[in-house]
């Protein structure tokens, strides 16, 4: 068999070319286990985060001083809380720790409370205003409202479009 010099030069450039293909490949795989880190600045968020109180052992006496805002009555607290009424009475005997979830209820119901006083100057007037079943974009409002986590969400979107003077 006769081979012509085309022949021999493209046998050779096969040849050459899966050599560097391999030495390539040697190549990127040696550059992608090296680690390279950034050097950018740190980014600066706002530090400025709210602590949330701790809701293990949360007493009935930090629970009385919320209470003490608003005149909820007993089975009103119970409803809003999800406990009952003898387990609030219980826990006023002898200063009772909370359940936790009932606990993180009671301070966003606080939220809802100082929001309330902002926007109508009294406690008082806010939980007549919440009594009157007020219409909002939704639907009406409710004391149920503060019952569930969406229905007091839907209470402080209301008064901040109060407080911003948007009535609809």
């Amino acid at each position: 068999m006769k081979l012509w010099t085309s022949d021999v030069h493209l046998a050779t450039n096969d040849a050459c070319m899966e050599k560097n293909i391999k030495s390539k490949k040697a190549i990127l795989y040696k550059q992608v286990s090296k680690i390279i880190k950034a050097e950018e600045p740190e980014a600066v968020y706002n530090r400025s985060v709210k602590v949330i109180p701790s809701v293990k052992n949360y007493t009935y006496n930090e629970f009385k001083k919320i209470a003490s805002k608003i005149p909820f009555t007993q089975t009103e607290w119970a409803s809003i809380l999800h406990v009952s009424e003898r387990t609030l009475q219980r826990y006023a005997k002898n200063n009772g720790s909370f359940a936790p979830i009932n606990a993180e209820r009671a301070l966003q119901i606080a939220h809802v409370i100082d929001e309330g006083k902002k926007t109508f100057g009294k406690t008082e007037l806010f939980y007549n205003w919440l009594k009157r079943n007020p219409l909002m974009l939704e639907g009406p409002l409710s004391f149920e409202s503060l019952t569930t986590t969406y229905g007091i969400q839907l209470v402080l979107t209301q008064l901040g479009r109060i407080q911003h003077g948007i009535l609809a």
